[in-house]
């Protein structure tokens, strides 16, 4: 069961909305509540005996590359997700049994696919009361997974100043980072309001008042709201701000922003295990809750007032700053950390905080206990809690988990929970006039792109030179006659209206359709995107992407006043 769209395949106006705490004025279409069954969906939602990204892909281990999957099957537990029959041989053979035709999605149909989830906001350079850093951003998503796993969230805070932009990656299903990125902004709000705020906003609550709207939503129409939920995600917030009440006195009128994203995002995730520990009356909600908790979700926030920037990054998803040097020539300045196995720290920090005796088990193979890619997460209770909790909630919860054989299954070297945490790694940045933009994306992109590609392709594009440099062919043997099809190609786009008016879009299309030399090969573009859901995500992951602009001319007046 799962309560995510899939891809939408055309143009949907976008709008933008100022909405109290948790107004229904966004409900979730009627029809994504319907019991999913169809296509083995609620055996994928729980990777039936691992965690795997696809119903299929973790069973043909020979064909599919491990690092393409977030998480990697138990040896013993394997058989659980085979399928009837090798679907490989099978499309093999279908291939041998017809005449071979080359199918090509023209470039409007290309176009369709690339455009159907994307959004563009510009911000108002002044609202009223602060003068914005921010010209405006771009997002989109490109499936792979199906449903798609991946999330972006964008809001204006309302009672305090700046933005609020992240992306967050599901694994073994859409249901936690579909709850994250409903609920972490408001979290995170919350945090950073004063005493009296929070004062006012709860005697509102008990006098039956109407509350402050605390976030103005940016959203495109396929990113919704679990109407369902909204009363119990409500309660959860409301007795976390009730507690921070309590525990400021409102003597210190300082907020650090820095411990307001930290303790946001242990907050959430914490609600989101009790939550599922609980339980709920309603059949729906009792199941949704273990169905966010059992899945997982990483998570890449940027928080931007005025020149002051901080990223809160929990998993593998990257923030990345495009900084324009004086020759014109673009700069990747990373602003997070992966956490996974090829970060060092990590790996020592996994460490230090079990056994001795566990040092072999804790990572192996570059995984969490042998199973999981990134190190810290939201969500994922069977790497945090203990095995006889885990057994309590299962037993009593609903059949469709009581049945399962991967909700029964236990970690291998499972002796020192938590493994894992949501504990973010906060950087800060105060941006200069040469900081242009700021790019946040799920490892579907980073996967595919080196972080030096991503902020030039990001950079020519929105300073409109990508047409006026010369073409580098990077020591490759170029014939006349492949030379003459490059000029083509960009004479051809330079006496068009330009196809992408999103930057999003643009660096979605490079990531997916780039050739050797750098340039958007339409025929390897039409291919990617015609892959069926059992071969795509063997190619790539979901991506998703939010390109930041900001404003140089307002961040140079703030370093002036200083």
């Amino acid at each position: 069961m799962c309560v995510c769209p899939g891809p939408r395949r055309i143009g949907i106006p976008v709008r933008s909305s100022s909405l109290p705490l948790f107004s229904d004025a966004m409900p979730a279409p009627t029809q994504l509540f319907f019991p999913l069954i169809r296509n083995c969906e609620l055996s994928r939602i729980y990777g039936t005996a691992c965690y795997c990204h696809h119903k299929h892909l973790c069973c043909s281990s020979s064909y599919i590359p491990q690092s393409r999957l977030r998480y990697t099957p138990h040896p013993a537990y394997a058989t659980f997700c085979r399928p009837k029959e090798n679907w490989w041989h099978y499309t093999q053979g279908r291939r041998y049994a017809s005449t071979p035709q080359k199918f090509y999605l023209t470039p409007p149909q290309v176009n369709s696919i690339l455009k159907a989830n994307e959004y563009s906001f510009k911000v108002p350079e002044f609202d009223g009361k602060n003068v914005s850093s921010i010209l405006g951003f771009d997002s989109n998503q490109l499936p792979a997974n199906a449903p798609i796993e991946d999330r972006r969230s964008a809001a204006t805070c309302l009672q305090t100043r700046g933005m609020l932009l992240g992306v967050f990656d599901g694994h073994a299903g859409c249901a936690c980072s579909q709850a994250v990125s409903e609920r972490l902004f408001y979290y995170i709000a919350v945090s950073l309001l004063p005493h009296e705020t929070l004062l006012e906003i709860e005697n509102a609550v008990e006098s039956g008042r109407a509350l402050l709207p605390i976030l103005q939503w940016h959203k495109h129409p396929n990113d919704y709201f679990s109407k369902e939920a909204s009363k119990l995600y409500f309660n959860s917030l409301r007795t976390y701000w009730q507690e921070l009440i309590d525990l400021n006195t409102g003597e210190s009128t300082d907020i650090d922003v820095k411990e307001a994203l930290i303790n946001a995002f242990k907050r959430l995730d914490n609600d989101i295990s009790l939550e599922a520990q609980v339980g709920d009356p309603n059949s729906f909600l009792n199941y949704l809750v273990l169905r966010v908790a059992f899945s997982g979700a990483t998570a890449c926030v940027a928080h931007v007032d005025g020149v002051d920037l901080h990223v809160a990054n929990t998993g593998d998803s990257r923030a990345m700053l495009g900084v324009q040097e004086e020759d014109g020539s673009w700069s990747a300045l990373t602003l997070s950390n992966d956490h996974n196995a090829q970060n060092e720290r990590e790996l020592e920090r996994l460490k230090l905080e079990h056994p001795k005796s566990e040092a072999k088990s804790v990572v192996k193979q570059d995984r969490l206990l042998g199973l999981l890619m990134p190190f810290r997460a939201f969500g994922d209770v069977k790497f945090k809690w203990s095995i006889d909790l885990q057994k309590r909630v299962i037993e009593s919860g609903p059949d469709q988990l009581n049945d399962n054989e991967y909700t029964k299954f236990i970690p291998p070297n499972y002796h020192t929970p938590p493994y894992l945490t949501a504990e973010p790694e906060v950087t800060y940045h105060r941006l200069r006039p040469q900081d242009k933009f700021l790019v946040l994306a799920t490892d579907g992109l980073w996967e595919t792109m080196h972080r030096q590609d991503v902020v030039r392709i990001v950079g020519e594009y929105l300073t409109g030179m990508h047409h006026q440099q010369p073409i580098a062919v990077g020591g490759y043997k170029v014939t006349l006659g492949q030379m003459h099809g490059l000029l083509t190609e960009r004479r051809t786009k330079m006496s068009s209206v330009f196809e992408d008016q999103n930057a999003a879009t643009h660096l979605i299309r490079h990531a997916v359709g780039n050739n050797e030399f750098g340039t958007v090969d339409h025929e390897r573009l039409s291919k990617m995107l015609s892959l069926p859901e059992e071969l795509a995500r063997m190619y790539r992951d979901d991506i998703t992407i939010i390109v930041v602009q900001f404003n140089s001319h307002v961040v140079g007046a703030y370093q002036n006043q200083e």
